[in-house]
């Protein structure tokens, strides 16, 4: 075979291997994820206890750059822990307690005993 052949392998791989995980699961993981870094758990922890605030508000009483607070800021949106309003120039930010009350659920399904609840 020539150097600069391409050559396409194959994989065998099962139909149900391919699949995520079923939608708690994933839904799970995005969660958790989002919370993996102690300045998201700050933040999360500072809108809970506040109910809104903008990225301005946030970098004030948080030892980041606001930089470093919009890109956390974006996960957490994103996985769905916050929900960001547009003010004018400037975004409010809210925790979504739906999201913890979903966390929760799906985390009470891992520990035994306990059965699935179809959330």
């Amino acid at each position: 075979m020539a150097p600069q052949e391409a050559r396409t392998i194959r994989l065998n791989v099962r139909p149900e291997r391919r699949r995520r995980g079923s939608r708690e699961d994933v839904d799970l993981a995005r969660l958790a994820k989002a919370l993996a870094h102690p300045a998201r758990v700050a933040i999360l922890r500072l809108l809970l206890t506040r109910g809104d605030c903008i990225c301005g508000d946030i970098v004030d009483r948080l030892p980041w750059a606001q930089a470093t607070v919009s890109q956390h800021l974006k996960v957490l949106k994103e996985a769905g822990w916050i929900q960001g309003e547009i003010d004018g120039p400037r975004v409010c930010y809210c925790a979504q307690p739906e999201a913890g009350r979903k966390f929760t659920a799906l985390l009470k399904e891992l520990t035994p005993g306990q059965e699935r609840s179809g959330t």
